[in-house]
Formats: C-alpha cells, structure tokens, sequence
C-alpha cells in the first residue's frame, strides 16, 4: 500500500488513539485480595508427596496436565487477582508464527506477530519454533489476543517493543522481552483497516497505555530503555504474575502522574514474581489506585523496592524481601 499523499497524512495523524475502552473498577477490591488468598490457599492445601502442584494456583492450574499442549487456550482461565478476567485469545483460532521477521510495519506479512496482533478476531498466538524477533516499531496490540510463548524460545529483543494502548483483553505469556529501544516517527498499522503515524515510544518492554483485562504472565523482562511493564492513562484490571525481571533501573510505572486523577480506578495485581539481580526501583511505583503486591520475591534492588505518591492504596502481603548489603539501599518502601 503506497504511503498517502500529504493532504491526507494529517487525517492518519491521529498517533492511532482510537476511543478509549471504558471499565469500570471493582467497587470492593477487597473482596478480589480475598479471592486472591483462597486460591493461594486452595493450591497450597492440595500440596502432597508426589503432587506435581506447586502452591502456585496459576501454575497449577494448567502445568499438572500432561497434554496441555492440545488445550493451550484453557491458560485463560487461570489469572488471578483484579486481571482474572482477561480472557485474551481464548475464544478464537490458534495462529502460529513461522517467521521471525518484521520488515513493514504498515503492511505486515502473513506469519509474523505483528500480522497476527493486529487483526480484528480473536487469536491465540503461539509459535513455530525459537526465534528472536527485532521488531521494527511498537507491537500494536489488538483487542482479544493472546500471545503464548510456551514451548519455544521467544525472544522480543533488540527494538521497540510491546504496546498495548486503549485495547482489551490481553494476555501475554512465557515470552523473554529484553533490550527495548525506542521506536516511532514512522507509520504503524493497528488493524486491518487502519494504520497512522507513531511518535516516539518510551521504549518499554510492555507498555499498557488506557487498556484493561490485561494479564502479563511467566516472561522473562530485562534491560529496556524505560520500564519492564508500565501502566498509564486509566489502565485497570490488570495482573502482572510469575516474571522474572533484571537489570533494569525503574522496573513497574503504575499510574502516570500526580496529577492525572483519571488513573484512581487503576486496580492492579502484583504477584508471584522475582525481582531479580541488577534492580534499582519502582518494584513498583504506585499512583492513585490500588494495588495489591501479593508472594513476591525481592532479591535485589539499589534504592526502594515499593514507592508510591498521590495516594494511592499498597496492600502489600506475603512478599519476602532480602534487602542488600549496602547499608544506604535498604528500604523497602519509600512514599
């Protein structure tokens, strides 16, 4: 498709901001920390010798059956905490990925990932084999998509990275997200009939940009330009669980600003993640809404593991903190 002509560029000039997706928070929250907990519970009370559960009840959910492969779709029904819901791909055809590359980010070829994220029915998307895909520009993620990195080795490295902006149910799954870089001033397609023009990303390795129903699960995320996974301009409903992230400095933006009161119906759970070697900051950094930081591991960081500032509800529980050594790098939380 040949580029428009310049009378009609201003009209694609829309930085592809469609409407943005409504949902509404949760009315009690506590009553999702509650729901959290008796999963949690329920895992662990099922623990026995020669059990293959873990007292994890997302991985309990799908890794005990041995063909898991053949029902990969059934993973969207173990999400807990305030991103359950995210039913992503489930409801829609398997797409494989057979090649890595990504050479036109306005016309992208059948096969690739971002040919499968940007189309308007519901996917759940695996992979052919291991690959590392450098993409070109952001991943613009349509509505109702899974991308399940289970059984390959899937690295997203080397260039911009995912952006999931005023979209919904999204699952992300198993894939190693490293080496983020900056991308746009360039024209982006985010679905089959529109494409326009990106200014400049932040360079993060999700970002999560007025979306909702998010679940971001079992990935491997280290060294970007900004954040590992940040959430901005009223996201809510999203779980960020069992991630594995390293040397990184601000690692987990939760709300844009003091200011942008629009991120108080931000509900988010942290759980089951490890907070690895290399960390600095934002293990996260809270605005606003709740959140509910829930059995993670904290091994390392140089300056706080959890901030927070315009008021914003931390329910912190059952996280295991090993400060460092240095004795001017021990706090935990900072406000």
């Amino acid at each position: 498709m040949p580029l428009p002509s310049l009378s009609l560029l201003f009209l694609f000039t829309s930085l592809l901001i469609p409407s943005p997706i409504s949902s509404s928070p949760v009315q009690d929250p506590e009553l999702v920390v509650e729901d959290v907990h008796r999963a949690i519970n329920a895992s662990r009370r099922n623990l026995g010798y020669l059990s293959c559960g873990t007292g994890n009840p997302i991985d309990d959910c799908w890794r005990c059956d041995p063909n898991w492969e053949k029902n990969r779709q059934r993973l969207a029904d173990c999400a807990i905490g305030f991103g359950k819901n995210a039913i992503g791909g489930r409801d829609g055809k398997i797409y494989v990925v057979t090649d890595s590359s990504d050479n036109d980010a306005v016309n992208p070829k059948p096969g690739t990932l971002r040919h499968a994220v940007i189309q308007d029915e519901p996917l759940w998307i695996i992979f052919a084999r291991d690959m590392t895909i450098r993409l070109k520009e952001e991943l613009i993620m349509n509505s109702f998509k899974t991308i399940d990195g289970r059984g390959a080795s899937v690295h997203i490295a080397g260039g911009p990275c995912i952006t999931i902006q005023y979209v919904t149910n999204i699952i992300i799954h198993g894939l190693n997200i490293h080496d983020c870089k900056q991308g746009g001033n360039a024209m982006v397609r985010d679905s089959p009939r529109h494409y326009g023009w990106r200014t400049i990303s932040d360079g993060d390795g999700v970002s999560i940009f007025g979306g909702s129903h998010v679940w971001v699960d079992h990935n491997s995320l280290s060294n970007c330009n900004d954040g590992l996974v940040d959430a901005i301009h009223g996201s809510t409903a999203i779980t960020i669980s069992n991630n594995y992230m390293t040397h990184h400095d601000k690692v987990m933006l939760l709300g844009h600003s003091d200011s942008y009161t629009q991120d108080k119906n931000m509900q988010v759970t942290i759980a089951f993640n490890h907070f690895g070697e290399g960390l600095v900051q934002r293990m996260p950094r809270c605005r606003h809404g709740y959140f509910h930081v829930v059995n993670n591991d904290y091994t390392h960081w140089e300056m706080y593991a959890i901030g927070g500032s315009a008021n914003p509800t931390i329910n912190s529980q059952g996280n295991r903190f090993t400060a460092p050594n240095d004795r001017f790098s021990k706090e935990v939380k900072t406000h």
